[in-house]
């Protein structure tokens, strides 16, 4: 999560790229494929339950071990919807080129990782979420 610009889209990328067994869902081309560009409270709210739900999905696929979703999740009840299993906030930014998004957005209070610059190891960060999933199980 994190504004836009943060780094949101690089890391997941990154991320996609290094976990195998894995699916990346991009807010932006998620929008684009459901041709839904609203940014209302409405629209957002409802792109965090198709993001949960196009998760939720994946995970049913005994070949997905892990589900990427990137997207702002701007506030608390967003992030409460969508209830990602582990979090990563992109605090890389003070403001986004969006000003409706700068003014809603919440500084998260729960997250599991929090980058303030691009300098992180993908390898580590890949290692941690496999870890954290093996606890899981």
């Amino acid at each position: 999560m994190g504004l836009p610009g943060s780094g949101k889209t690089t890391l997941a990328n990154q991320l996609n790229l290094t976990l195998h067994s894995c699916v990346w869902y991009n807010a932006d081309i998620t929008r684009k494929k459901y041709d839904d560009w609203d940014f209302s409270e409405e629209g957002r709210i409802r792109q965090a339950y198709r993001m949960k739900s196009l998760s939720d999905e994946s995970l049913l696929n005994p070949h997905i071990k892990y589900v990427i979703c990137d997207f702002i999740a701007p506030t608390k009840g967003i992030r409460a919807i969508f209830n990602a299993d582990y979090t990563i906030w992109m605090d890389t930014i003070n403001k986004g080129k969006f000003k409706d998004t700068n003014k809603i957005f919440e500084v998260p209070k729960h997250y599991d990782l929090r980058f303030t610059n691009f300098n992180y190891d993908i390898e580590k960060i890949a290692h941690d979420i496999q870890l954290l999933s093996t606890k899981g199980s």
